[in-house]
């Protein structure tokens, strides 16, 4: 069975991103697929290189049984577009930052947006809930954890294949 090489990408890597990397890593582990799954998180700025997840995603996070460990780092065109084969974005802005990174069309086809495989949640993006209140790392997380279901089942098709 091949492996799969999943990078999630938000602006300060503190948030989101990271959200998005606990909540697939427990994902995959509970299907027994961590060995066939390469998961990892990055931002497109660098202001929070070096930080643990910001304490409110955190909190919020680990009432649902998530554990965020991951230490902040900015994306990296040389090194993330070959390595990985999905780039996962949170909002549009972020799409775009990643867009203009692009060299080749190769490095496009990597480029999706989480919310492209929500099952049940319509939304335009994975809104950004640094600024907000509690409320907004709670519907952060409901998003997050509905998308990457629906990652799951497309990444299990391929890994079948």
């Amino acid at each position: 069975m091949e492996t799969r090489k999943i990078l999630f990408v938000c602006m300060g890597n503190i948030c989101r991103s990271p959200a998005a990397e606990g909540v697939f890593k427990k994902l995959v582990k509970k299907e027994g697929l961590e060995k066939h799954l390469e998961i990892d998180s990055a931002g497109t700025l660098d202001y929070h290189t070096g930080e643990q997840p910001d304490e409110r995603m955190k909190a919020n996070a680990k009432k649902r049984g998530y554990n965020l460990i991951h230490s902040a780092r900015k994306f990296d065109p040389g090194r993330d577009f070959d390595h990985f084969d999905y780039i996962i974005t949170m909002d549009d802005e972020n799409y775009f930052e990643i867009k203009q990174l692009a060299k080749v069309m190769c490095h496009l086809n990597k480029l999706h947006k989480l919310i492209e495989y929500s099952v049940n949640i319509k939304s335009d993006s994975v809104p950004d809930p640094y600024y907000g209140g509690e409320k907004g790392f709670e519907v952060v997380l409901d998003i997050i954890e509905d998308a990457s279901r629906g990652l799951l089942e497309k990444l299990k098709s391929e890994l079948k294949a």
